[in-house]
């Protein structure tokens, strides 16, 4: 059957297909949300007058996976000390001296509800949770809250510290955090004497729920590789050293540590829902670095170039990274994603254009032939081995190939998801407009007029493109696949439908292209003919 496509049919069998492993995947196996129980914002009682069984629920909470008893966390004891305020969020410290919200302010940085993005999950463990080892003290430490320098601050260009202090029976625990604008943070944390514990990451964002976006966390070593533990996938302790960065994360926002010893133990541990959850061992002094907000590549790069390891584009990760830097740099060029977009479809389209142009024309060639191999079919149908060799001998001496378009095919099927991926984790298209009504790149297009345009340049493709289809039912199935393909699209973000539907137009230019070649080839041909008559 590939024989009888073209190179754009059989890219676009196997995206379909593609698309629909994808999509039933994620049907059949939904992602995994942690849920929350029904009653948690209303329980008040507090830690005192709970059994060590009960107590144990509560950390679970916390923590994010199944500790020892007396390290549980009674959720009334955990209030807010501290309010730091910038223009571009509101971040708050509580009581357990976690870092327990951080709510987003910019207008693009909004989740499926239409809210302001709260990095920070509700529930769960939350960043820079101290855990300890030994029960006796972990059971006081979850009891005695911390105390802060200052209540609230303003931060603006200039970083502003706070001392949080929590004063246990023969322990004190300091945390002196300075906070940056951009959003990064700078964590020293000491204990007065060495007494064995461990610091959370905490849980990952879960401000956006998009198809194939993937979540969870990740583990950035130093020699280079990057380790993701999805949602759902956690199978048990795992413990890495030489750690550069570990994230956890949803589609545009993680939650990051970074500035680890080489020797520091970075664990990851299977908690709720088989989600992974991430904590390393601590001295009695150590110096950390955070980040919390957006995947925002070029702040992340300003703050430390390490920190772009933590923006993740799956299988296609090698070839999504310098799309991406290609894509950043012709932003810089017109100002604006969406002809940025435009202008790396076409570079693809040069870049590719050899390729291309020889499989349609292999393919013109084929639906040439296409009167002369039915002849030869019915000439040798009763002798397949000489068919075969008086077929080879055709496309020998016509110059076609039938499989001609196949490798165009395999180079535009890993680029087009390895942009998938660069645009569907691109946080930098999070409210960029283009032109008229798409004012977000990122959502899918309100009036579902990039997906039907998308959808009639593949229906004119489609039309233009030779094809030697012999099955009815199989051509008939192919003139469906714009609908298809624009049912698949309408809910994509209108920057890949914007990208697709420049790809479709640069193709159908090229078709044009080649089929008046081969036209005024055929003219002149005839016109020759003609004249030798005379």
């Amino acid at each position: 059957m590939l024989d009888k496509m073209s190179p754009n049919q059989r890219l676009i069998v196997a995206v379909v297909l593609s698309i629909i492993f994808f999509v039933g995947y994620t049907a059949i196996f939904p992602p995994k949300e942690q849920k929350v129980a029904e009653n948690a914002k209303t329980e008040k009682v507090t830690s005192s007058t709970k059994s060590a069984k009960e107590l144990a629920s509560r950390v679970e909470e916390a923590s994010g996976h199944a500790v020892s008893e007396l390290e549980k966390v009674d959720k009334s004891t955990s209030n807010t000390i501290v309010t730091i305020t910038n223009k571009n969020f509101i971040l708050k410290i509580d009581t357990l001296g976690r870092i327990s919200s951080k709510e987003l302010l910019e207008e693009k940085f909004r989740n499926d509800d239409n809210l302001h993005a709260q990095v920070i999950p509700e529930f769960g463990t939350k960043p820079l949770f101290v855990r300890f080892s030994d029960d006796n003290i972990n059971a006081k430490a979850i009891q005695i809250p911390y105390t802060a320098s200052v209540s609230s601050l303003e931060l603006t260009d200039k970083p502003v510290r706070v001392t949080l202090t929590q004063q246990l029976p023969n322990l004190t625990v300091t945390k002196v955090l300075t906070f940056y604008a951009d959003g990064h943070y700078d964590a020293e944390i000491s204990t007065s004497q060495d007494v064995r514990h461990y610091v959370y990451l905490g849980d990952r964002p879960q401000v956006s729920k998009k198809l194939m976006a993937v979540a969870g966390a990740l583990i950035y070593t130093d020699d280079d590789v990057t380790h993701i533990i999805e949602d759902g996938d956690a199978e048990g302790r795992q413990v890495f050293q030489g750690v550069k960065l570990a994230s956890s994360f949803d589609q545009y926002t993680a939650i990051i540590l970074y500035g680890f010893k080489k020797d520091t133990n970075v664990i990851v541990e299977r908690g709720k829902k088989d989600n992974p959850v991430v904590y390393f061992e601590a001295g009695k002094n150590v110096n950390i670095h955070g980040y919390i907000g957006p995947k925002e590549h070029k702040i992340l790069k300003a703050i430390d170039p390490a920190l772009t390891n933590a923006i993740e584009y799956g299988w296609f990760t090698f070839a999504a990274k310098p799309l991406f830097a290609l894509l950043s740099w012709l932003h810089g060029i017109f100002g604006n994603w969406g002809w940025a977009i435009i202008a790396l479809t076409a570079i693809i389209r040069i870049v590719l254009y050899p390729l291309t142009y020889k499989g349609m024309v292999s393919m013109q060639k084929m639906k040439e032939l296409a009167p002369k191999l039915k002849e030869l079919k019915e000439k040798y149908k009763k002798d397949p081995q000489r068919l075969n060799a008086a077929t080879m001998e055709m496309y020998k001496k016509h110059g076609a190939n039938p499989l001609g378009g196949c490798l165009p095919m395999i180079l535009q099927i890993p680029v087009f998801f390895a942009l998938y991926r660069t645009l569907l984790n691109a946080v930098e298209l999070q409210g960029a407009p283009w032109i008229l009504w798409i004012n977000d790149l990122s959502r899918m297009d309100p009036y579902y007029v990039l997906p039907i345009l998308m959808g009639a340049s593949m229906f004119l493709q489609q039309r233009m493109t030779p094809n030697n289809f012999t099955d009815p039912m199989q051509e008939k199935v192919f003139k469906y696949l714009p609908v298809i393909f624009t049912f698949f699209f309408v809910t994509f973000p209108s920057g890949l439908v914007l990208y697709w539907f420049t790809n479709n137009l640069f193709s159908i230019a090229q078709q044009y292209m080649v089929n008046q070649q081969f036209k005024n080839a055929k003219d002149l041909k005839a016109a020759i003919e003609k004249n030798s008559e005379k």
